[in-house]
C-alpha cells in the first residue's frame, strides 16, 4: 500500500498550490487528478500562430497578489487586456450606439446591487431569484441588458441563483466595478504562457508526486488519519485535501457517510454553464475600424465577445455564452457552431471573421472532471451551506475556489484556497509532531 503524509485530490490551480506549500515545508505529498491533465478550470491551447489560447479561467485582477507572484515566480509577464477602440452595443440586430438610458438605468441597477452586496446578509435576500429582481427593473432593453451581463458574469442562468449569492460574489470580488472592470479590475491582464501555461510549470516543478487520470473513488477515515480509494490501489496518508468543485466531490464515497453539514455543502450547489471560443488571426483587424472587440448582443446567439489579443502578437476574439444559449450552440454540429458564432462576430466585425487562422472552443459543463464554470453556485436559499464549504472534516480538509472568501470563483480564489488549506494542515502536523 502507498503511504504519504498528505493526499491532495485535484491538480487544479488550489491542489497544486497546496502541493507546493506543504513541500516547502517538507511534507510529502501526493497529488491525485482524474484528468489526463493539470489545470482545472484552466486550460491552454496552442493557436496556428503559436500564441497561447485560454480555454478556461484567463484574467487576472489588479488585485490577485498570489497568482501574480507566481507567474513572476515562474518568468511569465502580465499583459494588459485590450481595451482601445469602441465597443459595440446590439439588439435585433441593430448597433444602438451607446444607448444612454440603457446605460444609465442599468448602471442604476447595478449600483443597487453594490448596495445590498455591502449591507449585513439577510435571509430573504437568499430567496429573491435574479431573474425575478431583474423583472420588476423598468425597460425591456434594460432588462435584457442587466441579463446579458450578469448571466456572462456568473456563468448560469439567473432563475438559478439568488440576489443574496450575486451580492456575496460581489462582495468577494471587491464589488461591482471590480468584478466587471478591465483596467483596475478583475479582467486587467492576461498571462504571456496562459493560464494553463501557469498550472503546467507548478506541475513540472512538483514532478512525480503528481499522477494524472487517477480519480479518488472513496476516502476512510482511520485511527492515524485517511485512507484512499484509486483504481490503481489505497493510498493511506495522515491528511487529505480536496479540491474539487462541490459537485464533483460528491461522487467520492465515505465512509462513515459524511456529517449533514457537509452533505448540504456538496448537494445544494450547481456548477455554472458556459460556453467559450477563441478565433485567431493574423492581427486584430477590428482596432483598424475603431472597434475595441467587446460585442453586447442583446439578442444574438453570442451575448458577448472580447478581445484578448497578445500584446505584440495575432489578433485574439473570444467569446463567452452562458446558460441556455450555450446549451442551444451544444444542439448544433461542430461545424454549424463554428459558423454560428463566427457569423454573428462577422455581423459587427466584417466577413474576414468568418476565416480564423484557428479556432479554439470548448463546452465547459460537458467536462466530467469539473463539471462546468465558472465555479459552483449555491442553490437559492442555500448560501451558507456553501460558506460553511471550508471546514474540515475530521482528517479530510476543504479547498477550491468556491472555499475562498475572497476572489471566489477566480484562479486567485483557488491559489488562496489551497494555500489556507496546506497552512492548516502544517499546522496540525507541528501539533502531533509534538505531542510523540
Amino acid at each position: 500500500m502507498e503511504e504519504t503524509t498528505v493526499v491532495i485530490v485535484g491538480a487544479g490551480f488550489a491542489g497544486l498550490a497546496a502541493a507546493r506549500a506543504l513541500r516547502s515545508r517538507g511534507v510529502d505529498v501526493l497529488v491525485l487528478e482524474s484528468a489526463n491533465r493539470v489545470g482545472g478550470r484552466a486550460y491552454t491551447e496552442r493557436s496556428a500562430a503559436g500564441t497561447p489560447v485560454d480555454l478556461g479561467g484567463q484574467w487576472i485582477g489588479h488585485d490577485h497578489a498570489r497568482v501574480t507572484a507566481l507567474a513572476a515566480e515562474f518568468g511569465m509577464r502580465l499583459f494588459p487586456t485590450a481595451s482601445q477602440g469602441t465597443p459595440v452595443l446590439v439588439d435585433g440586430g441593430r448597433r444602438i450606439g451607446s444607448a444612454p438610458l440603457t446605460t444609465l438605468s442599468a448602471g442604476l441597477a447595478m449600483l443597487r446591487l453594490e448596495v445590498l452586496s455591502r449591507l449585513p446578509f439577510r435571509a430573504s435576500s437568499d430567496q429573491v431569484i435574479v431573474a425575478d429582481w431583474i423583472a420588476q427593473i423598468p425597460g425591456s432593453r434594460t432588462r435584457r441588458l442587466l441579463e446579458v451581463v450578469l448571466s456572462e458574469a456568473l456563468a448560469c442562468d439567473l432563475d438559478q441563483v439568488s440576489v443574496g449569492a450575486l451580492g456575496a460574489g460581489i462582495r468577494s470580488a471587491g464589488g461591482v466595478r471590480v468584478m466587471l472592470g478591465t483596467a483596475g479590475g478583475a479582467q486587467e491582464s492576461l498571462l504571456s504562457g496562459g493560464a494553463g501555461g501557469l498550472a503546467d510549470a507548478l506541475a513540472a516543478e512538483l514532478g512525480p508526486v503528481v499522477h494524472l487520470s487517477r480519480p479518488v473513488t472513496a476516502m476512510t477515515p482511520t485511527a492515524g488519519g485517511v485512507l484512499v480509494d484509486t483504481p490503481s490501489g489505497p493510498i493511506r496518508a495522515i491528511r487529505a485535501i480536496v479540491t474539487a468543485p462541490p459537485p464533483i466531490a460528491a461522487a467520492i464515497a465515505h465512509e462513515p457517510p459524511m456529517p449533514p453539514e457537509r452533505l448540504r455543502a456538496q448537494n445544494s450547489t450547481v456548477m455554472g454553464t458556459i460556453y467559450k471560443a477563441v478565433a485567431v488571426y493574423d492581427t486584430p483587424f477590428w482596432r483598424e475600424n475603431g472597434y475595441s472587440g467587446e460585442v453586447l448582443d442583446l439578442s444574438g446567439p453570442v451575448p458577448v465577445s472580447f478581445d484578448i489579443s497578445p500584446t505584440d502578437g495575432p489578433g485574439h476574439l473570444c467569446v463567452l455564452v452562458p446558460g441556455r444559449a450555450a446549451r442551444a450552440l451544444d444542439r448544433l454540429s461542430v461545424d454549424d457552431r463554428r459558423n454560428t458564432v463566427l457569423a454573428s462576430l462577422a455581423d459587427h466585425f466584417g466577413p474576414q471573421t468568418m476565416n480564423p487562422l484557428s479556432w479554439h472552443e470548448k463546452s465547459w459543463h460537458h467536462d466530467p472532471h469539473v463539471g462546468g464554470g465558472y465555479s459552483a453556485l449555491p442553490m437559492p436559499g442555500t448560501l451558507h451551506a456553501l460558506t460553511r464549504e471550508a471546514r474540515p472534516t475530521g482528517p479530510i480538509h476543504w479547498a477550491g475556489t468556491e472555499t475562498a472568501p475572497q476572489w471566489t470563483g477566480y484562479l486567485e480564489g483557488a491559489v488562496r484556497s489551497g494555500e489556507r488549506a496546506a497552512g492548516a494542515i502544517l499546522a496540525e502536523i507541528g501539533t502531533l509532531r509534538a505531542a510523540t
